[in-house]
């Protein structure tokens, strides 16, 4: 991945960066065998990137998070799932546009 903007977690450390994260964090549910997985992660990485210190960008390979995947019903990738004091705010299932992106961020999460 090489990208230290979009944070990697599995079913260890979930509860620790997600969970627990005094920020709002997007979790995006991917597998490295996903074409619009793969080409949605240069709009997430851009906004990562504008976002620091204000929204988490973290990634979940469903191959290797069985229990977090189960948990949360992932049953289609990419998922994206808005989490904020530890609690999901919503869900979006499918690629999603960078312009999209924004909107949906808006939503879930209220920015001064």
């Amino acid at each position: 991945m090489g990208n230290e903007t979009l944070i990697l977690v599995n079913d260890d450390t979930f509860d620790e960066e997600v969970i627990r994260s005094p920020l709002p964090v997007v979790v995006d549910f991917y597998a490295e065998w996903c074409a619009p997985c793969r080409s949605a992660e240069p709009a997430l990485v851009d906004l990562s990137a504008r976002l620091v210190g204000r929204v988490k960008f973290t990634k979940v390979d469903v191959g290797e998070a069985d229990r977090v995947t189960r948990s949360y019903g992932i049953h289609s990738i990419p998922t994206y799932l808005f989490v904020a004091q530890g609690r999901e705010r919503g869900r979006e299932v499918g690629p999603v546009s960078p312009t999209e992106f924004r909107t949906i961020l808006q939503k879930y999460f209220s920015f001064a």
